[in-house]
């Protein structure tokens, strides 16, 4: 049996995406293809990359499985024979009053190989201005893992405000992961504050790659994405990082590296049962004075 190769070539594409579904499918079908004339064999879409913008807009530009989103991911994986993790697009559920945030991996060969929902709805007040994605939109209920068709390495799934919520990852991890991918959002305040530091935390904890492709720019009045696409490895080192604009960043993902990492500070292997976080708490001692 051949043994699987040590290094996966992955790709994150950083796109400003607005409400305008023909301008956001193009320029996702231009930074794939660069993707993959670089090589990348596997390759990350941001957040909501099919329509962003008002509530109505996202609600109007909602697809189905059967819509030209999944239709053009699945055959230009197929074409540039790369596993492609389609961020997320906005999809809509017969009978379904609320929409779901999900997340497709297309294999090379075209088909759905995992589809994720996204499980934490982003209900927040930032800077100002107010998040209510649970008014919209239905959360996920199943933590997803899946394998790429290049390497058969295993992929945990994720989306933007589920970056928060590390039991998630440890989910994944628990299940065998080594990359975990973020197609996200942020907001430009938690970018700025709050995103590459869950990232590395992320990545530090569940000794995995991680690969995080963010929406850059104004999507609508007073509402903007902060960028900073990045690759980091298990160590939690930066491989690479997208520019201030729409882009691609790639790196090479060495799992000799990942293994060196586990071995080195065993964290994974030396936790202990989920038992014992699980306990009542131990007996309170009185502070003596």
């Amino acid at each position: 049996m051949a043994s699987m190769p040590e290094t996966l070539r992955a790709a994150v594409v950083q796109l400003h995406c607005t409400a305008d579904a023909g301008a956001n499918l193009d320029a996702a079908d231009q930074f794939v293809r660069a993707a993959a004339a670089d090589g990348a064999e596997l390759v990350l879409l941001p957040e909501k990359w099919t329509v962003l913008g008002t509530p109505e807009a996202m609600a109007a530009g909602a697809q189905t499985l059967a819509g030209p989103a999944v239709s053009w991911a699945r055959a230009i994986a197929a074409e540039l024979g790369i596993d492609l993790i389609a961020g997320s697009f906005v999809q809509r559920l017969d009978g379904q009053a609320k929409t779901v945030n999900t997340s497709l991996h297309v294999g090379p060969d075209g088909e759905i190989r995992a589809t994720y929902r996204k499980l934490h709805m982003f209900d927040a007040d930032v800077d100002g201005d107010a998040y209510r994605e649970s008014d919209r939109e239905q959360a996920g209920d199943e933590v997803v893992l899946t394998t790429t068709g290049h390497g058969a390495r295993r992929l945990g799934m994720s989306i933007c405000y589920d970056l928060r919520f590390p039991e998630l990852y440890r989910a994944l991890v628990g299940r065998g992961a080594e990359i975990l991918t973020v197609p996200a959002a942020f907001t430009l305040a938690t970018t700025r504050d709050h995103w590459e530091p869950l990232l590395r935390a992320r990545a530090i904890e569940d000794q995995c790659f991680v690969l995080a492709a963010n929406q850059i720019g104004e999507y609508m009045p007073g509402y903007r994405c902060g960028g900073r696409s990045m690759i980091v490895d298990p160590w939690g080192v930066v491989l690479a990082t997208a520019g201030d604009k729409p882009s691609v960043a790639v790196a090479e993902l060495d799992f000799a590296r990942l293994a060196e990492v586990r071995r080195q500070v065993p964290a994974l292997a030396n936790r202990r049962g989920a038992e014992l976080y699980s306990r009542p708490a131990g007996r309170e001692y009185e502070v003596k004075r």
